[in-house]
């Protein structure tokens, strides 16, 4: 993530936790926005990375060149495909140490869900690690969830 986000984004993004067990659902007022990118191969699995909406705004306006009038005006399929390839991106990556460790796989194209009151369900079998960022004062988290073939 610190590589796709530094030269994407020209954002740092700082580790504040790791654990097993997903954060409680989404229940404030912001929407979030998922996105996820599936990986199949010796290990299959998903990553899911979640950001607020106005974090997925602000990107798409960095990325695009854009005003948030003019992301506004062309409709949230802007930020659904920034979103997307910023996961698409970051899974990459993993995919990438993946394959260097002897896991070689590949990718699926990204899907991005959107609301107020999303959970992430993990795969009864998968192994699972979630990772809590912050980045400019927002918080992303990344659910990564693996079975071995």
């Amino acid at each position: 993530m610190s590589n796709v986000f530094g030269v994407m984004l020209q954002r740092t993004v700082h580790l504040i936790e790791k654990s097993s067990t997903p954060s409680p659902r989404n229940e404030g007022a912001s929407q979030l926005v998922i996105g996820s990118v599936g990986f199949v191969g010796r290990i299959t699995g998903t990553v899911y990375l979640c950001f607020t909406e106005e974090f997925s705004q602000s990107s798409a306006c960095h990325i695009l060149g854009m005003s948030p009038a003019e992301i506004e005006m062309e409709g949230p399929s802007v930020v659904k495909d920034v979103v997307g390839e910023l996961t698409n991106m970051t899974v990459g990556g993993f995919k990438n140490v993946l394959a260097d460790l002897g896991y070689p796989c590949k990718l699926t194209l990204p899907v991005i869900m959107r609301g107020h009151h999303i959970s992430v369900s993990a795969y009864k079998s998968a192994y699972r690690e979630i990772y809590h960022f912050e980045s400019e004062h927002h918080r992303i988290s990344a659910d990564i969830q693996m079975m071995p073939e």
